[in-house]
């Protein structure tokens, strides 16, 4: 038995990149690799500086994140095509961690974040995140949206703001209007002719690079007409032609308490992210990923980013998905696209000096626009109400507060959401005729003209109720109402438990109170149908066998409940099932 435990458990926790090797790794699935990785490097080098500077740090920090956070998602990760890098729904969180503790203890959470989401995995705490409720990831995908673009509007018009721009929504905007007045032609002029390229080319030539075609435009038009507006080489003097040797952060009990808060919300997210960005693969290639195995990777990959001098790493959607549109055969290609940004920070970083912040900002307002799932959020608006709540509470809170409570708030309703529909699934029948749902359990009891079995037809003595559905703490209380109320006196109640699929605790305490009322009219209680675990969780409640006895199915609890009408019930209501 055990061999077979820890089987499984490697199976869990080995890469993808192990698996594919064992299956046999040829020359054309490496051609493959090689060009669909050259693709998935040729989208995210200025995605991955785009975001690094809208999340208030430097551009070579965000090739850095894809370079090493990358390389080891591939490597080590439970997906066979996740690319891991700088992701924009991080771009809040690491802004406000910078504008608090600096890049110092961005640096230290990023590293921290790490370990947790290396522990979430180890512990296969990543398993219970495919839980989240859907409106939860439409609302907060949506909300990130809505944040990225708000954070480009002051380079998309080049605007120039008295002080720090805001990091909360509202006085960000306040603040933009407010400087209005110093709205750059120039650079809106750079930004809008990088949108329309953009638009233009994804229109007629869909697989081209168009993000790295409009940055590369925008840069030229931008040198040879001399425009005066902000470049990455003005604003942050260029991107290192190498990469800094690693460094371990400060790890002082100070500063680890400090940074112990935004490295919960990185995990938190990260793992969300990652494990979304998983699925979107899985749907897209038809394969199954690890999601354990790719939360370890995904802690790994944050730790080395980090020591590098990185930010927060997790599995990119959009850039997963062009590795597989791409026919990426394995996890090689993440790792060449890894390789491919380094040659660029290598070979050709100083041309990124040229690249105007303007071209960026309209590249991040069009993943925006791309994130955000508009068709989906107003299909769940109209849905239902409860799902109307759930998206719209997690995007307004996602927006205008904060990511984790969003989430988390979203997550709670959804779960109550969830739990109400389940507990109106509860039915209970008595005779066949439904005396109350869990909603109707208020009303007045009336007794059914329809049998539940002929089998019971022209026996008084006995009452058969039927409870069909999960039978939990949600639903506890009406069927107790609805179980109090019934008329009959008879000497045997038939509970029939064949169409419950699971109780609880509080469930199990609503029969046992049942059946101590039964008792005390001198009457027996036999259950039908009930599982080995819902016995169990009955006799641990303190049901006695002497006074409720069970039976397999309603065939046997019938003929009991004919023995003890008709021989009087004293031994058999003593005697154990």
């Amino acid at each position: 038995m055990s061999g077979v435990g820890s089987a499984s458990f490697g199976e869990m926790f080995t890469p993808k990149l192990v698996t594919v090797l064992k299956e046999g790794y040829r020359l054309e699935a490496f051609k493959a690799d090689l060009v669909s990785g050259l693709t998935v490097a040729i989208v995210a080098l200025p995605l991955s500086m785009a975001i690094a500077i809208a999340s208030g740090v430097s551009p070579d920090r965000g090739l850095i994140t894809a370079i090493v956070g990358g390389f080891f998602v591939s490597l080590l990760g439970g997906s066979r095509f996740q690319i891991g890098g700088p992701a924009g729904a991080f771009i809040l969180l690491v802004s406000a961690t910078v504008a608090a503790q600096g890049v110092e203890g961005l640096v230290l959470a990023t590293f921290l974040s790490g370990l947790i989401l290396a522990a979430i995995g180890i512990f296969r705490l990543g398993t219970f995140v495919k839980y989240i409720p859907y409106p939860v990831t439409v609302g907060f995908t949506s909300g990130i949206a809505v944040i990225i673009a708000a954070t480009q509007l002051r380079e998309f018009f080049g605007l120039t703001l008295d002080g720090t721009e805001p990091g909360p929504i509202v006085d960000k905007l306040t603040a933009l209007a407010s400087a209005a007045g110093t709205l750059d032609p120039a650079s809106l002029g750079i930004a809008l002719f990088s949108l329309a390229l953009i638009l233009i080319v994804r229109r007629f030539r869909p697989h081209w690079p168009v993000l790295l075609i409009a940055v590369v435009a925008a840069s030229l038009l931008t040198t040879i007409g001399g425009f005066d507006i902000a470049t990455i080489g003005s604003r942050f003097g260029g991107v290192p032609s190498s990469l800094p040797a690693p460094t371990l952060p400060d790890l002082s009990a100070e500063k680890v308490m400090a940074a112990l808060p935004p490295a919960v919300s990185f995990a938190l997210l990260g793992s969300i992210e990652s494990l979304l960005s998983a699925v979107v693969a899985d749907s897209m290639s038809g394969r199954r990923h690890r999601s354990n195995c790719e939360l370890v990777a995904q802690g790994v990959a944050n730790v080395a980013s980090s020591l590098f001098g990185g930010i927060c790493v997790t599995g990119t959607i959009a850039r997963t998905a062009t590795n597989v549109r791409s026919g990426a055969k394995s996890p090689i290609s993440g790792i060449l696209h890894s390789g491919f940004l380094l040659v660029f920070v290598l070979v050709a970083a100083p041309l990124a000096a040229y690249i105007p912040l303007a071209a960026l900002a309209a590249v991040l307002l069009f993943v925006a626009w791309n994130m955000a799932e508009k068709h989906e959020f107003w299909a769940l608006i109209k849905a239902s109400r409860g799902d109307a709540v759930v998206v719209l509470a997690t995007f307004l809170l996602v927006v205008f507060r904060d990511l984790t409570e969003g989430i988390l708030v979203g997550f709670g309703l959804g779960a109550l959401l969830f739990l109400h529909r389940m507990a109106n699934e509860v039915t209970v029948k008595g005779h066949g005729i439904a005396i109350a749902t869990p909603d109707q359990a208020d009303s007045t009891y009336e007794k059914g003209s329809e049998p539940y079995s002929d089998r019971v037809l022209g026996d008084p003595e006995i009452f058969v109720c039927r409870i069909s559905g999960a039978f939990f703490f949600g639903a506890a209380a009406s069927v107790g109402a609805v179980l109090d109320r019934i008329a009959e006196r008879p000497k045997v109640y038939v509970l029939d438990f064949s169409e419950v699929p699971f109780i609880d605790s509080s469930a199990a305490a609503t029969v046992l109170g049942f059946v101590d009322k039964a008792k005390s009219r001198d009457a027996s209680v036999v259950i039908a149908g009930a599982g080995e675990a819902s016995r169990r969780i009955l006799l641990t409640q303190g049901l006695e066998d002497g006074a409720t006895l069970f039976r397999p199915d309603l065939d046997a609890a019938l003929k009991l409940a004919h023995q003890i009408v008709d021989e009087g019930g004293a031994e058999l209501r003593t005697r154990p099932a």
